[in-house]
């Protein structure tokens, strides 16, 4: 077992250093989670790759006109039992070369795992004919105890939920970006404040579509409602306000060293307005900086 805090975040200081990122864990755990996390911080993400083909991909991001420095892959059991036999030494390798090298493990207990394929239904991937899910995940287990062996990171996603792990994974890489990374929430007051906020914004004061029949099943992600908010004046006043308060203060966080910030917009519902001026603020930032994330609480 690795005697390692799975709380304390890993040491991520050199952002000119070509980063890989290899996730791995028990299925149902949530590493697809975490991919999507990294992948919002601009990682170049792989799902399902061979242990054997990771210095192919790596010499090929490197080689490729736009060069890739953060890379995320993911490994688990649907790749041969071999490939953990081998993960060692090619992450071995990949360190005498220079690539900083991060191994993440992403467990659950057995109970919380059998009742995440109870509610979803899907098949784990060790779960063949005569293979009952409990002896599936007794066997990933035994396959995977090598690589927890030697995560730099493991995390045990028991007890959290789909936000908790985004946050841990984001939060604990943010240093790989360049300059602050932002995570932009979109919730429901009427479902309580996200207790991670940095900043909270309330658009409950702007026209609201829920109100419309035809626009009311939608989010703020589709097209109508975007149209909705964006011919309506105040809606605009809204987000240039919002936008140019975060202008002018996000540097001064940036000053005092902070890596991390979460920005929550909230309406009454969490569907429609707080979801579009999420998407409209990070766009906003995207095309100044990198590590920028979107969550919507609600739409999940």
């Amino acid at each position: 077992m690795n005697e390692r805090d799975p709380s304390e975040s890993p040491v991520v200081n050199d952002p000119d250093a070509v980063h890989l990122i290899v996730l791995t864990g028990m299925s149902g755990g949530g590493k697809t989670v975490a991919l999507r996390a990294l992948e919002d911080l601009e990682f170049y993400c792989v799902d399902n790759l061979p242990s054997t083909l990771l210095p192919q991909l790596v010499d090929a991001t490197m080689r490729s006109s736009i060069k890739r420095r953060r890379i995320a892959v993911g490994v688990d059991v649907r790749n041969r039992s071999e490939d953990f036999r081998h993960m060692p030494l090619v992450l071995s390798e990949l360190a005498g070369k220079g690539v900083q090298v991060h191994l993440v493990f992403i467990d659950c207990n057995d109970a919380v795992l059998i009742k995440r394929y109870s509610e979803t239904r899907r098949r784990h991937p060790l779960a063949q004919r005569g293979v009952s899910l409990a002896d599936a995940i007794v066997e990933e287990r035994r396959l995977l105890r090598p690589l927890m062996a030697i995560a730099e990171k493991v995390i045990d996603s028991s007890d959290l939920n789909v936000h908790q792990l985004r946050r841990l994974i984001a939060t604990g890489y943010a240093q790989t970006t360049e300059g602050l990374t932002l995570m932009f929430q979109s919730f429901a007051f009427k479902r309580g404040l996200p207790l991670d906020s940095d900043f909270v914004f309330d658009a409950r004061c702007l026209p609201n579509p829920h109100w419309d029949p035809k626009l009311r099943p939608l989010s703020g992600k589709d097209g109508p409602i975007r149209d909705f908010l964006g011919t309506r004046p105040v809606v605009g006043e809204y987000l240039a306000d919002t936008a140019r308060w975060l202008d002018a203060w996000l540097p001064r966080f940036e000053q005092d060293d902070r890596s991390y910030v979460t920005i929550s917009v909230g309406c009454t519902g969490g569907r429609h307005r707080s979801v579009y001026l999420v998407e409209q603020l990070a766009a906003h930032f995207r095309a100044s900086r990198e590590g920028v994330l979107t969550f919507h609480r609600e739409l999940e």
